[in-house]
């Protein structure tokens, strides 16, 4: 299933960039950024709410029992959702669409790096020569 939820999800990162740098005429990026937010935090209480998982009894117990530590990494990671959005935006705005997607998509190479050295993930000869094909078609495109 996480291969389908996966294949969804660039599916709509594209239709987001396509529908974003329409939707950028006329409106700072920035203003754009936070209509967007409020879209989707309204979608996501929505979602909480449609799943009955603000009733659920292990939910309210796992959210007042939450440590420090996931409570400040669960921040830290929507403040850098948060920078992502606003920088992709405003690329967006000013650039083409089809070298502001690539150049986001580096973002598969800073992760697999950053997996390793942080989660200690292993990196095998696939995943390197991946990741080095990756940052090529990115140069390519980019520099065309």
């Amino acid at each position: 299933m996480e291969i389908i939820f996966a294949l969804l999800s660039s599916v709509f990162a594209s239709l987001t960039a396509i529908l974003i740098k329409i939707g950028l005429a006329g409106i700072n990026s920035n203003l754009a950024t936070a209509i967007r937010t409020i879209i989707i935090l309204i979608m996501s209480w929505i979602i909480v709410f449609y799943t009955n998982s603000i009733h659920s009894v292990n939910t309210l117990e796992t959210i007042k029992n939450l440590s420090l530590k996931t409570i400040i990494f669960i921040v830290l990671s929507g403040f850098a959702t948060g920078l992502s959005w606003l920088f992709y935006f405003k690329a967006l705005q000013i650039g083409n669409v089809n070298k502001v997607v690539v150049i986001d998509k580096l973002s598969i190479v800073f992760t697999i790096i950053l997996a390793a050295v942080f989660l200690n993930e292993t990196l095998n000869i696939k995943i390197i020569i991946g990741v080095l094909l990756i940052a090529a078609g990115t140069l390519i495109i980019t520099f065309q």
